[in-house]
């Protein structure tokens, strides 16, 4: 009220009031989501990476995606469209838990991209949230059809929820953080680094033995960033 009096007294125009009370004590941006942390990291980590070709799948185009592609080229698959016109952004409509969808990248068993990420996409994969078919092996799929994509010695950079393994039907997986790196294993991604990001903004880079992982699959949630590597076939 102190400073709309302040006001009117040197503006003699037409205005409307709509108040924002909170704004004055807010720090000047959002800084504790994991999505912030997430987004800005693994686009450093491309950046410093260098890649030949960067793949995206499903993560945000507002977010992430445009982070990278404010510095280079980014092809993003999506089961959603996208129909504006993006500097930087190269569009794919595909379903990651269907082969078919992706068998033009992946022709001949060698790969497509030397670095691929997904950040915050793969524990919706089979929930029908977003249009995609209701599948509870839907992230196995998906994690397969994404090493795929992965020349031999590319990077993978993931991000899901991980903790108590549950399905919280239809939002989310959230993953025992064994079940990822199992299922990295199995489609020969060899898991190389941890962040963990908890709800009270804590980010630290955590080791992947089997007693550290246990712990974290007792928690309720945290955000699991993974790093792994694609290996070559013996």
């Amino acid at each position: 009220m102190r400073d709309l009096r302040d006001f009117r007294r040197s503006f003699k125009g037409e205005f409307n009031v709509k108040p924002c009370l909170h704004d004055r004590y807010e720090e000047g941006g959002t800084t504790r989501s994991e999505y912030f942390w997430q987004d800005l990291l693994v686009a450093r980590w491309i950046f410093e990476a260098k890649p030949r070709k960067h793949v995206d799948v499903g993560s945000r185009v507002d977010g992430f995606v445009a982070h990278v592609a404010s510095f280079r080229e980014i092809e993003v698959l999506d089961v959603r469209p996208i129909t504006t016109s993006i500097p930087g952004i190269k569009f794919r409509q595909a379903d990651l838990m269907s082969p078919d969808s992706i068998a033009g990248l992946t022709a001949g068993g060698q790969g497509y991209c030397d670095s691929l990420s997904c950040l915050h996409a793969l524990e919706h994969f089979g929930l029908g949230r977003y249009g995609d078919p209701v599948d509870a092996a839907g992230y196995q799929r998906g994690l397969a059809n994404l090493a795929s994509l992965l020349l031999p010695q590319g990077i993978l950079y993931l991000a899901t929820p991980i903790g108590r393994q549950r399905v919280e039907f239809n939002a989310n997986w959230v993953f025992d953080p064994r079940t990822i790196i199992q299922e990295m294993k199995k489609n020969h991604l060899k898991p190389v680094r941890l962040l963990t990001f908890l709800t009270t903004g804590v980010l630290s880079e955590t080791s992947m033995f089997c007693s550290n992982l246990k712990k974290i699959s007792q928690q309720e949630y945290q955000l699991g960033i993974f790093s792994a590597v694609k290996e070559k076939k013996s």
